[in-house]
């Protein structure tokens, strides 16, 4: 059924949909799996640097920017025959899109946020704004500058759409999975059953390790693989704790601590 609104529409405006749906539920999880976080819920209210309020309305801007690029982004590049080749793509080819924009995306994002921990400028003036966030929690995962969040996220997205070839159509689907994938990333929450957790070794107990104080210049990689971080050496080998009263705890492996 025909309903009026184009690829290009859902394509702006689905991820972040899903990423206000997604986090929400995370929220309410969380109020019911304190043996299943990394950080109680009292660290989550007392160390971190930023209200709430602020998060939401830091999350928002990104995301009207990222609505704005990604509307003229489709307008340049749109053509008369993107329906029927949406239509008629296939699966091996669909496939062979989403593993290159993937690999695009994390290429950029890694490069770039490491850049921006290095440049001393940089990480004071605009990535600290999104290590205010020492206890990561699902709807802050976008909470960023407005230029990092240009440059990181919706400069990368564009490439990851443009270098991979996908259809709009298609592109409803992958950013909706990697918005899906960020937000898993800072939810703070280690669930059983995580398919995230079973396919992908960069997941939350990953990310809190960077989010410390001590894997600070570690574990750059994001939002999917952790090859980067490997292959550069700046990936920290971790260990998962459990924590007197509940939950779990991630701790560098030895060879890190005095790093």
């Amino acid at each position: 059924m025909d309903l009026g609104v184009s690829d290009e529409m859902l394509g702006t405006f689905v991820p972040i949909v899903v990423y206000w749906i997604y986090s929400g539920i995370y929220v309410v999880l969380g109020l019911f799996a304190e043996n299943y976080r990394l950080h109680s819920k009292q660290e989550e209210d007392e160390k971190n640097l930023v209200s709430k309020g602020a998060v939401v309305k830091g999350v928002l801007l990104q995301q009207l920017v990222q609505a704005v690029v990604a509307t003229l982004l489709f307008a340049l590049t749109g053509s008369d025959n993107q329906n029927t080749t949406s239509q008629n793509t296939s699966l091996l080819v669909l496939a062979r899109q989403f593993v290159t924009a993937m690999l695009v995306m994390d290429a950029w994002q890694y490069f770039m946020h490491r850049y921006m921990h290095h440049n001393k400028f940089l990480y004071k003036h605009i990535h600290s704004l999104h290590h205010r966030l020492i206890v990561p929690y699902s709807y802050g995962a976008l909470y960023n500058h407005p230029v990092e969040g240009l440059l990181n996220d919706t400069v990368g997205g564009a490439l990851s759409f443009l270098l991979s070839g996908m259809s709009p159509r298609a592109s409803i689907f992958f950013f909706s999975f990697a918005t899906i994938k960020t937000v898993d990333d800072h939810c703070g929450l280690l669930l059983p059953g995580n398919l995230f957790h079973i396919f992908f070794k960069n997941n939350s107990a990953y990310h809190d390790v960077h989010h410390q104080l001590y894997g600070n210049k570690y574990n750059f990689s994001q939002p999917f693989f952790v090859m980067w971080d490997k292959i550069l050496g700046t990936y920290m080998p971790y260990t998962l704790e459990e924590r007197e009263g509940g939950g779990f705890e991630t701790r560098p492996c030895k060879d890190y601590k005095d790093d």
